[in-house]
């Protein structure tokens, strides 16, 4: 069992509670590391709530799915 997979265990008992009206789904990837993280950022304050770590196109696409999301920009 990999982080994902415990990732994925821990987020199907409570989901973060996004508000499309105050939120947009984002990847925040670091331009040194390379480490993407999934969440959400508030289009009034900027900040980003860091929701799942991405590891793989299999991740991204789960959190999607998790949370009804088409489009999923990323920022550096």
């Amino acid at each position: 069992m990999g982080i994902a997979d415990l990732f994925r265990n821990k987020k199907s008992q409570k989901l973060y509670p996004y508000d499309p009206e105050k939120e947009y789904p984002v990847i925040k990837s670091s331009i040194c590391t390379g480490e993407k993280t999934a969440g959400f950022k508030n289009k009034e304050t900027g900040h980003f709530a860091g929701v799942m770590l991405i590891t793989s196109p299999a991740d991204e696409q789960e959190f999607k799915t998790l949370y009804g999301i088409d489009e999923l920009r990323t920022e550096y």
